[in-house]
């Protein structure tokens, strides 16, 4: 049997694809599958806008990531029956100073550099895109490739197919312990019972670099970093697009409601919504979107990102034989859900690492690692 341990939207679909592969698959998770961080995500598919400096093999991978949306979506509802929502919307950054202008300029130039589509337009064409946009618009910079998927119908979906295709499902399931046999991984341990294993590939989001059963030597060195977040509901979209200013984001989705985020924080895995935090976002949104004001607020939540030492993902084989990791993908966790289940369950089958992963196994954090230097910052 392969063990997952996490049911988020990397481990569930990394186990159907293995699971549809005819392997025999179990997933352990230790609350309700797809309602971590995967159920806090904005779903957001934007490698382009989120792509920074000195982050080229990330953008790389974020990029093939993207091409395999279409046909993956297409694939999760065919097995399903049910709608995540794909929507290749596009996105708009936006600035209100000048300021604000320059700095789209230094991303339209940086973005030009690495051959990736990006567009000035005018505040006239931005409203034409987005009606409500503030008065004091005075840029805008067109992103056409920014898509979105519903995260929270991509969890539940998910679980559907990983099910459907004869994975087995433990929820409420956390794992204590790895059976270790002649230094290798032989299985999990919950509670006191024994699951036997060949492989364990651990895929449990800010949690994997903090899980007990995981000798401390083999845990990836990941972190939480707290997202607050909140919804509004109006009867209609108030934009079509992705909306983007410093940082912050709105992401409409089609039944009216507008997702406001994100607070980055370095909290640790304290989960209270805090004034400040909600302040903030409601301000950005409106001075971006005056009209909000009279929107009732849907829901106020808040996830964790699991964020690497570089931000940028930990894949593959580690240090402890027959132990696999598949977490850290901090930002982009839904956007890599596809390449990242590809990759894995290739291995898996395989027993050889894709090239495109191969730059992001625990491996790059050793001195000796030849993809330590000249590919993160």
């Amino acid at each position: 049997m392969i063990a997952i341990i996490g049911g988020g939207v990397i481990g569930l679909a990394i186990g159907w694809r293995l699971a549809d592969a005819g392997q025999d698959v179990a997933v352990f998770e230790r609350q309700h599958a797809g309602r971590g961080a995967s159920w806090a995500a904005a779903g957001m598919l934007a490698p382009v806008s989120e792509a920074e400096p000195e982050e080229e093999a990330l953008i790389d991978l974020a990029l093939a990531g993207h091409a395999l949306w279409p046909s993956f979506a297409d694939e999760v509802t065919t097995a399903t029956g049910l709608a995540i929502d794909y929507w290749p919307c596009g996105g708009l950054h936006l600035a209100l100073n000048r300021d604000e202008a320059e700095r789209l300029d230094f991303l339209r130039d940086f973005l030009a550099r690495l051959g990736l589509e990006a567009q000035r337009i005018s505040v006239a064409e931005a409203r034409t895109r987005s009606a409500h946009l503030s008065s004091n618009l005075k840029a805008a910079l067109l992103c056409p490739s920014d898509h979105q998927v519903d995260n929270r119908k991509l969890g539940t979906a998910l679980r559907a197919a990983f099910v459907g295709a004869g994975g087995m499902l433990m929820e409420q399931s956390e794992v204590t312990a790895l059976d270790l046999a002649a230094g290798k991984v032989a299985g999990v341990v919950i509670g006191e019972r024994r699951y036997a294993a060949e492989l364990v590939i651990l895929a449990s989001g800010a949690w994997s670099g903090s899980i007990e059963a995981v000798p401390a030597r083999h845990r990836p060195a990941i972190r939480p970093v707290k997202g607050q977040m909140l919804s509004l509901r109006a009867e209609t979209p108030l934009t079509g697009n992705i909306l983007w200013r410093e940082g912050w984001y709105m992401v409409p989705r089609r039944d009216g409601r507008l997702i406001v985020g994100a607070t980055v924080e370095e909290q640790g895995f304290d989960d209270r919504i805090t004034a400040g935090g909600l302040f903030q976002l409601l301000d950005r949104a409106r001075e971006l979107l005056p009209a909000i004001d009279e929107l009732p607020v849907d829901e106020v939540w808040c996830g964790f990102r699991p964020a690497s030492r570089d931000d940028a993902p930990i894949l593959g084989p580690c240090s402890l034989p027959g132990l696999v990791h598949a977490a850290g993908h901090y930002r982009h966790g839904i956007l890599l859900t596809p390449i990242t289940a590809a990759g894995i369950a290739d291995y898996v089958l395989r027993g050889e690492l894709p090239s495109r992963l191969r730059p992001f196994t625990a491996a790059r954090f050793d001195a000796a690692s030849p993809h330590r230097a000249g590919v993160f910052a």
